[in-house]
C-alpha cells in the first residue's frame, strides 16, 4: 500500500476560513520516491486527474502529475498544504499510461516517481516556442575583410536566411564572426519562419508489390491491426524476408483508423535506412525519439505525441513511456536484442513492458525478429503469441551458405587473426567488386596491453578490468567507467622502453591487418567508440550502402537492420567470443548475433556466404548455424532452460550491492541474505563477488534470487527489502527483475 506524504501540524485557534473545505489532490512528483504528495488546488484552477502541473517542492518548482483526488484530507492540514502553482497547457496523461506507470513500478520495484519521470522528461522544456533568429546578406562588404568573413559572405551570397549557428558552422567560423558582420550592417537579423506542421502519413502512398508469402503475412498483420483488443503476434522471418514492409501493413491500417503507432528499435543507428524506407512507403518521415535529439526537438515531439499530431513514432526503448493521445499499435523490431534492457534507474525490459502496455491499453503488439528470444519462441510454441512466418527471402534470394573454419587446423600465421581460407575468400570478393564484412565484437585495437619485460598488465585504476588499447586515439581506455590514459612509451612497473605488447585483436588491429593483406581495398571500421554522433553514423552507413567501401570491419553495430546491396561475404573472426563468459544466455546471444551478422550477406544479388572462425566447430551453436537448423538450436536451448528452471520456465532477480570498500559491500550482502524470508518456492544464491568485482572504484557483490514461474517474485522481494537495514554512506542496493546481464 502506498500512502501520500502529509506532514501533520496542529492548528491552534482555527479561523472560520481555515475550517472551510478546500479541494486537495495527490500529486506524483518525478523524483526517486514511491509516494504521492498532497497539494491544495487554488480557487479557479480547473484540474482533472492526469493533468501536468507545476508544484513547489522544497525550494524549487517541479513538473508533476495529478495522480488522484484526495476526498478526505485531514482538516488539520487545511492551512498547511502548499498550493499547486499552475497547470501546463498540455493534454493530461491518460488513465492507461498512469496504470502502466503503476504496473512498471510494482513489477520492477522502481519508485513510481522515477517511472513517472520517464513520461515527463521534457516537461521543463515545454511552453511557448522561442523565436529562432536567422541572418541574411543585405549590406556592403565590411571595411576590414578577413578570410573568415569572406567565407561567410560567400556562403550567404544566395540571399537566403540561415540560422546564425548553422551559418557559422557551414562557413567554418565562430558565431562572433557572424555577430561582427551584423554590427557592421553587412548582415541583418530576421525571425526564421516557423516550421511547417507535421504532414500525416499516407497509407496509400506507395503500396508494395508483395510475394505470395508476404501477402499472406500482410493480410494477417492487417487483420491484427483491425482488432481493437490486445493480442501479440511474432513476425518470424529470416533475414531479408521483408519483415519491415509486412508490419508496415499493420501500421497502414492504424493510420487509416486515425490512431497512433509506436515502432521500437534497439539502436538509433538503425533508424537512418529505416526512416528512408518509411518515407518511401508513406510519403513522410515519422517523428523520432532517442537520446540524440536536441532538448527543443524532444519537447516539440513530446507535445506532438501528447496531442495526437504525431501519428507514427520511431524510437528507442524510452519511447514506450510517451503520453500517446490514442495509441493503437506497438511494434518491437529486433525484439530479441539485449539493448531493450534498461540497466540503470528503473530496470525494465522494453519488449516485455511493450506487451504490458499493449495489454493495459487493449491494443495489438507485434514482435519482429529473425532469431526470436527463447522467451518469445516458447510463447509462440505454446500459443500465447500468434506466429506469422516468413521462411524465405524476398525476390527469391537464397540464405547465405555458412562454413566453419577450424582454427585448430587452419589457423592464421603467428601475429595474424585472419585465417588463410578467409583471406582467400575476401580477396576473391574484392576482385569481383563485391563487399566483404569482417566481424569482431571487440572495440579498440587490443583488449590487453602488457610489458614483455616484466609481465605488467595495464588495468583500470578504479575498475576490475583491463585497459583496452585504442590505437586510433593513442589511449588506453576502460570500457566500463570511461577512464583513459595516454599510451605510454615505457613500462610504469620496470621502466623498460618500447616493451609494450598488444595482446589479442580488436577491430582497429583487424583493420591494420586488412590494410597489409589488401592494400588496394577501401576499408572502413564501424564501431560505436569511433562515431561521434548519429549523423556521422548514418553518413558512414550510406557510404557502405552506396558501394564506396570494399571491406567493412565492424562490431555488433553492423549486425542488425542494415541493408548493404553489394555485401555477399561475411567473415566472423572470433565466433567463440561470446561463449566463454559463464552467462546463462551466452549460447542464445551468440546464435542470434552470428545469425544476424551473417544475414547481412547476399540480400540483393549473388549468393551470400558466411565463414565462422572457431576453435569449437562441434559446439551446438556452431553446428546449428552451419546446418542452418534453427529448430535444433531452439529445441536444445529450451530443453536446457527447462531443466535448469531458468526463464521462461522460472523467474530470476538480481540484487547488486556496491560500496566504496569490499568489507562494507560483503557485510551488507551477507546480512541481507540472512533476512531473506523462508519460502519453498524461492532459492537465494549468494552473496558472491560479481564477475566484474569493481566498477568505478565500487566493490560489487551479487545475490541471485530464483523462483517458480508463477510465483510473485516482485512481492517477495518487496517484503524482504522492507525488513532490510537502510543503506548508508557509500552503500547502494540495486534490484534487477529479469536480469539480462550477469556481470
Amino acid at each position: 500500500m502506498r500512502y501520500s506524504h502529509r506532514a501533520v501540524y496542529p492548528l491552534l485557534n482555527p479561523t472560520p476560513d481555515a475550517l472551510m473545505p478546500r479541494r486537495v489532490v495527490d500529486v506524483l512528483v518525478p523524483v526517486a520516491l514511491d509516494q504521492t504528495y498532497s497539494y491544495s488546488v487554488p480557487e479557479g484552477l480547473d484540474l482533472t486527474v492526469g493533468d501536468v502541473v507545476t508544484v513547489p517542492l522544497a525550494a524549487r518548482e517541479v513538473t508533476a502529475v495529478v495522480w488522484a483526488e484526495n476526498p478526505n484530507p485531514d482538516p488539520r492540514l487545511h492551512n498547511r498544504l502548499k498550493d499547486i502553482s499552475g497547470k501546463l497547457d498540455v493534454p493530461p496523461l491518460r488513465e492507461e499510461l498512469r496504470r502502466f506507470v503503476d504496473w512498471v513500478s510494482t513489477y520492477t520495484l522502481a519508485s513510481r516517481g522515477m517511472v513517472a519521470r520517464m513520461t515527463l522528461r521534457m516537461g521543463e522544456h515545454l511552453g511557448p516556442e522561442r523565436v529562432r533568429l536567422g541572418v541574411r546578406l543585405v549590406g556592403a562588404p565590411p571595411a576590414r575583410m578577413t578570410a573568415a568573413r569572406a567565407r561567410v559572405l560567400d556562403l550567404l551570397s544566395d540571399g537566403l536566411l540561415r540560422p546564425k549557428s548553422e551559418a557559422a558552422k557551414e562557413a567554418g567560423v565562430s558565431v562572433s564572426v557572424i555577430e561582427g558582420l551584423v554590427d557592421e550592417g553587412t548582415l541583418t537579423v530576421e525571425p526564421m519562419p516557423r516550421e511547417k506542421p507535421m504532414q500525416p502519413p499516407d497509407p496509400a502512398f506507395a503500396e508494395p508489390d508483395f510475394s505470395p508469402e508476404q501477402s499472406a503475412a500482410a493480410a494477417e498483420m492487417h487483420a491484427l491491426a483491425q482488432k481493437d483488443d490486445f493480442a501479440v503476434a511474432l513476425l518470424d522471418g529470416v533475414t531479408g524476408s521483408g519483415k519491415t514492409e509486412v508490419y508496415f501493413e499493420a501500421v497502414a491500417e492504424i493510420i487509416r483508423k486515425g490512431r497512433q503507432a509506436l515502432i521500437l528499435m534497439p539502436e538509433i543507428a538503425l533508424t537512418g535506412q529505416f526512416l528512408d524506407r518509411f518515407s518511401q512507403r508513406f510519403g513522410v518521415r515519422p517523428i523520432e525519439w532517442h537520446s540524440e535529439l536536441t532538448p527543443r526537438t524532444r519537447a516539440r515531439n513530446w507535445l506532438a505525441v501528447a496531442n495526437g499530431e504525431a501519428q507514427i513514432v520511431v524510437g528507442a526503448r524510452s519511447a514506450l513511456f510517451l503520453p500517446y493521445a490514442d495509441l493503437g499499435l506497438i511494434v518491437v523490431d529486433e525484439e530479441h536484442d539485449q539493448a531493450y534492457k534498461q540497466s540503470d534507474g528503473a530496470h525494465y525490459h522494453a519488449r516485455d513492458m511493450a506487451v504490458v502496455r499493449g495489454h493495459i491499453a487493449k491494443i495489438p503488439v507485434v514482435l519482429s525478429s529473425a532469431t526470436p528470444s527463447v522467451e518469445t519462441e516458447v510463447n509462440a510454441r505454446t500459443g500465447r503469441y500468434t506466429r506469422i512466418a516468413l521462411p524465405s527471402r524476398f525476390g527469391g534470394q537464397h540464405m547465405p551458405q555458412i562454413e566453419a573454419i577450424d582454427l585448430r587446423r587452419e589457423g592464421p600465421p603467428r601475429g595474424r587473426f585472419i585465417s588463410p581460407p578467409l583471406a582467400e575468400a575476401v580477396k576473391f570478393a574484392v576482385e569481383r567488386r563485391e563487399q566483404a564484412l569482417l566481424f569482431l565484437n571487440r572495440r579498440g585495437y587490443a583488449p590487453l596491453t602488457l610489458c614483455r619485460a616484466c609481465g605488467h598488465r595495464f588495468s583500470c585504476n578504479i575498475c576490475d578490468a583491463w585497459l583496452v588499447d585504442h590505437r586510433f586515439r593513442q589511449r588506453l581506455v576502460c570500457h566500463h567507467c570511461g577512464f583513459s590514459m595516454p599510451r605510454p612509451h615505457q613500462c610504469p612497473q620496470c621502466g623498460a622502453e618500447e616493451s609494450l605488447a598488444a595482446i589479442g585483436p580488436g577491430v582497429e588491429r583487424l583493420q591494420e591487418e586488412v590494410a597489409n593483406l589488401f592494400p588496394e581495398a577501401r576499408t572502413m571500421v564501424l564501431s560505436s567508440d569511433l562515431i561521434t554522433d548519429i549523423e556521422t553514423m548514418r553518413s558512414e552507413l550510406n557510404e557502405i550502402a552506396e558501394g564506396r567501401v570494399d571491406i567493412i570491419i565492424g562490431t555488433q553495430l553492423v549486425a542488425k537492420g542494415h541493408n548493404f546491396p553489394r555485401l555477399n561475404l561475411v567473415g566472423v573472426v572470433d565466433a567463440d567470443l561470446g561463449l566463454g563468459n559463464g552467462d546463462p544466455r551466452a549460447a542464445e546471444r551468440t546464435f542470434q548475433l552470428l545469425n544476424q551478422v551473417i544475414g547481412r550477406a547476399g540480400r540483393e544479388q549473388g549468393r551470400g556466404v558466411g565463414y565462422l572462425q572457431t576453435h569449437q566447430p562441434e559446439h551446438p551453436v556452431m553446428k546449428a548455424l552451419v546446418a542452418s537448423d534453427r529448430k535444433a538450436f531452439y529445441d536444445s536451448e529450451i530443453e536446457a532452460r527447462e531443466r535448469a528452471a531458468y526463464p521462461p520456465f522460472g523467474r530470476l532477480a538480481a540484487l547488486i550491492i556496491a560500496a566504496a570498500n569490499r568489507p562494507d559491500a560483503e557485510g551488507f550482502a551477507r546480512k541481507l541474505v540472512g533476512l531473506a524470508p523462508r519460502e519453498e518456492r524461492v532459492i537465494v544464491l549468494g552473496p558472491a563477488e560479481a564477475p566484474l568485482a569493481v566498477i568505478k572504484g565500487r566493490h560489487r557483490f551479487r545475490i541471485l534470487v530464483k523462483s517458480q514461474r508463477v510465483f510473485d517474485l516482485s512481492g517477495y522481494l518487496r517484503t524482504w527489502l522492507a525488513a532490510a537495514p537502510k543503506t548508508k554512506g557509500s552503500l547502494t542496493l540495486e534490484v534487477d527483475i529479469d536480469p539480462q546481464s550477469f556481470l
